[in-house]
């Protein structure tokens, strides 16, 4: 009875699906993969591990980011419903694991975006389009504008807000592409710097150091299965549009982390500004025309950021509406789209109102100890997204082996085996990422390895881990407390046969 509840949809649920509205082909899909998966923010802080860096992330490429998106690929075209993940654990381990799950996965996103996203692209627009001054009314307004312009693109009909996001994918690949190449034309020029091989070689310090940022950055092929109602043919498009992205992901990550290893000398690469600062050198060969192609550079990763977040808005919100509408997140409100727009308008909204929240705290707590709080916490709950795997990653394996009876369009290779051997090594993966954002430094002093809290946190170790493991901790309590607000709307469930 408890799986046949599991299986299940309340009414709620279920009014909501006529209120989708096919929209995402083939092409659509991939493209949305590309705009959620490269984050254009990340890459920098990759390249300033050097060659270390590199190394790690091509073998996490290989042994991480692809085999994720084989199993999300089987798992996508296999289990094509709408809210996506959610189903999957609830398919699996039944509606507290999956309202938890999608607590962890969608919390993530507003606070990334208020907290983390903004600022890089204040950065950007002000450092090489237009000046701004920083803590002005004018800084304030681009963050917000760039808050609620990706909001707006979650609320609007799929239709449209699915060519703004097509188009920011496209604008991530011209950006990258255009670095690679000019890297390729400099070096021509003016030398490349020499490549340390000897600092390919890999070390633990090196991979725990950069394994939270890299998983972090690898994740994600799962998303566009939030609209799985919403595609056209979920189960022949998933796993080639998964697959394809996979490529241009792994390509995207690893080209331009060589490009700024190769331009920026090795003394320097740990004081890397971020990806613009190596566009910046490099674009030098094109002469006068320099600063113009750099601000069209810049505008173009602004536009990148921007489809970033609204991608993972889209994605998100949609799978904690399905969770509020399936009886895990309070009442229910939360759990009805748009007859309009087709759209969960309702969380977009709480996620704008969040991403606003966290915006404001981190614009005034800038000194002192309330801002180191705030980072900590902040950095944290953005990070929540990496722990949810550590129950998705179990519940697709779950799947893998007890619902053999559904037709599976893509099959990771070595069927259930293969399946499970590769979802047994991304777990090991996701916990070493997990523990070290949940309790950094742990790690390293299993291992006798330096972490200095002091000055990583600006903060005492036992406050560092009170104030992650806290705030984890709260997420998970909200999660809950929104499975115990919808006990109203399962009761349903019961007299369904």
């Amino acid at each position: 009875m408890a799986n046949n509840i599991n299986t299940q949809s309340t009414a709620l649920a279920k009014s909501q699906e006529k209120r989708f509205i096919k929209s995402l082909a083939r092409i659509d899909i991939t493209l949305f993969i590309v705009a959620a998966i490269i984050s254009l923010d990340t890459i920098a802080t990759i390249a300033t591990g050097g060659a270390q860096s590199l190394f790690w992330a091509i073998f996490v490429a290989l042994t991480f980011l692809i085999p994720i998106a084989m199993l999300m690929a089987e798992t996508g075209s296999a289990f094509p419903e709408e809210g996506g993940l959610y189903n999957w654990v609830k398919f699996a381990y039944g509606r507290l694991t999956a309202g938890i799950a999608s607590v962890l996965y969608w919390i993530t996103n507003p606070l990334w975006l208020g907290g983390s996203l903004c600022f890089i692209a204040f950065d950007a627009f002000s450092g090489y389009i237009f000046e701004i001054k920083g803590g002005s009314i004018g800084e304030w307004i681009f963050k917000l504008a760039f808050i609620w312009i990706a909001i707006y693109l979650a609320v609007i009909n799929l239709k449209l807000g699915k060519k703004f996001i097509g188009a920011g994918a496209i604008a991530k690949v011209i950006v990258i592409a255009s670095l690679v190449i000019t890297t390729a034309i400099y070096g021509i020029k003016n030398g490349f710097q020499p490549f340390d091989f000897g600092g390919l070689t890999p070390t633990l310090g090196g991979f725990i150091a950069i394994a939270p940022v890299i998983l972090f950055s690898y994740v994600g092929f799962e998303a566009p299965n939030a609209a799985s109602g919403e595609m056209f043919d979920p189960k022949k498009d998933t796993a080639p549009a998964i697959r394809r992205g996979s490529v241009i992901a792994t390509l995207a990550y690893i080209l331009p982390v060589l490009a700024i290893i190769l331009i920026v000398p090795s003394d320097q690469v740990e004081g890397l500004t971020g990806f613009l600062g190596a566009v910046k050198e490099v674009y030098s060969v094109y002469g006068g025309a320099a600063d113009f192609l750099v601000s069209l550079t810049a505008a173009l990763f602004i536009f990148g950021l921007l489809s970033l977040g609204s991608a993972w808005m889209m994605a998100t919100d949609r799978i904690q509406a399905i969770a509020a509408a399936d009886g895990t997140f309070f009442s229910g409100w939360f759990g009805e789209f748009s007859a309009k727009y087709g759209t969960p308008v309702r969380v977009n909204l709480l996620s704008g109102v969040m991403s606003t929240v966290f915006l404001a705290a981190a614009m005034t707590l800038v000194d002192g100890d309330a801002a180191s709080i705030f980072t900590v916490v902040l950095t944290c709950a953005i990070s929540t997204l990496l722990v949810s795997y550590v129950i998705i990653i179990p519940s697709v394996m779950k799947l893998n082996r007890t619902r053999r009876d559904v037709v599976r369009p893509y099959e990771v290779p070595g069927g259930v085996r293969g399946f499970q051997a590769i979802g047994t090594v991304l777990f090991l993966y996701i916990c070493i990422g997990s523990i070290g954002v949940v309790f950094p430094g742990t790690l390293e002093s299993i291992f006798g390895l330096e972490y200095n809290f002091q000055e990583i946190w600006g903060m005492a170790r036992s406050n560092v881990q009170i104030f992650t493991a806290g705030t984890m901790l709260a997420v998970i309590l909200i999660a809950v407390a929104g499975y115990l607000g919808s006990k109203k709307l399962r009761e349903s469930l019961n007299n369904s046969k």
